[in-house]
């Protein structure tokens, strides 16, 4: 069965993007299938993916490899034509085996007016009917023709009508953070979010307009994972004192807010589990990711993950090449382990 992870933050900057792109690429190392899915109108993981800056690099883009993007492999259900969803043909990344991308586009952003329609009529218009299951079946749809273990999405910095579509749908999702004051009030907000676009998507499913739907709601609960640690700046391997204290009041709000109310409706995977691979300070943080700084750059530059760089692709000498060589392998050693914890999480 494939996994469908969705990585989900209303608060921008909590760096989706480059975890969704080292993350995807590192399962995909560890012998798994992966697609990477592209959901914010932004498109920063198709620049990321595809090495392109600007709207005409990628429609040239998708013109000369013959791939699809998101919004044209929706378009029969949500431009109201009478053909029906198909698998889509997905960018294949050139230096990573079983690793593919289904590109996002500037445009997806249109189609939330009309989930958004479809959400609050639950279906009273019979041509909405098929709106609300059709990412899910587009998702379905392109896991069985690529055969892949895992679909991870990088979804936009917002509370949409889009992002509860496909948080709703998902088996699981992760929440990236970043030390700081906005982040601990998104984590607060989401306490009240994510229930209640559960409870919209249970009504959507149970009501009877829905019945004759082709593309039906699936019997999902997402479940949560876990939070990432990210962008922060250590000091002897550990965060620095300032980024700490944001550290520890949003994971007492994850502890104290969040939790319980996924916990009501079921909407977290076994405590158990986490147990085995977090510490107690944390006891939903799967992972500490600290800022990239010049890496990143690199790593752009080559269309790489920042843990694959060579010694060439650095560009430096001396003590300076050595610090990010270092940096670098530290960064292959967390994200194998962040890997194998989704994994773990995952797994049945």
């Amino acid at each position: 069965m494939t996994e469908i992870i969705s990585l989900f933050n209303h608060k921008g900057g909590v760096s989706k993007t480059t975890t969704t792109y080292n993350l995807a690429w590192k399962l995909a190392e560890l012998g798994q299938r992966v697609l990477m899915v592209d959901t914010d109108p932004q498109c920063n993981l198709t620049g990321l993916c595809l090495n392109v800056s600007g709207v005409d690099d990628l429609s040239d883009v998708y013109e000369n490899h013959r791939i699809d993007d998101l919004k044209k492999s929706l378009a029969p259900v949500f431009d109201g034509g009478l053909t029906e969803i198909k698998a889509a043909n997905c960018y294949e990344i050139p230096k990573r085996n079983n690793l593919f991308l289904l590109p996002g586009h500037i445009d997806f952003a249109e189609y939330d007016v009309s989930l958004g329609i479809a959400q609050e009529l639950t279906g009273s218009l019979k041509l909405l009917k098929n709106i609300p299951g059709a990412i899910n079946q587009l998702l379905r749809k392109t896991a069985e023709k690529y055969n892949l273990d895992y679909i991870i999405i990088d979804m936009s910095p917002s509370v949409s009508a889009t992002n509860a579509n496909i948080l709703m749908q998902s088996n699981f999702f992760l929440v990236p953070c970043s030390p700081d004051y906005f982040c601990n009030m998104a984590i607060k907000s989401l306490v009240d979010i994510i229930p209640n676009w559960f409870e919209i998507y249970e009504n959507l499913k149970n009501h009877s307009s829905f019945s004759s739907a082709d593309y039906k709601i699936p019997e999902t609960k997402p479940q949560f994972i876990g939070t990432i640690f990210q962008r922060y700046r250590p000091r002897n391997g550990m965060p620095v004192k300032s980024f700490q204290t944001w550290i520890d009041s949003i994971m007492k709000n994850v502890n104290t807010l969040l939790v319980p109310a996924l916990k009501r409706h079921n909407l977290i995977v076994d405590e158990s589990k986490f147990s085995s691979i977090v510490n107690d300070l944390e006891p939903f943080n799967i992972s500490n990711i600290r800022d990239f700084n010049s890496l990143i750059a690199q790593s752009q530059y080559y269309n790489v993950p920042i843990y694959s760089l060579t010694e060439e692709q650095l560009h430096q000498h001396g003590n300076v090449k050595k610090n990010m060589m270092d940096n670098r392998d530290e960064f292959n050693m967390t994200f194998e382990k962040l890997a194998k914890n989704v994994m773990f999480l995952t797994k049945k």
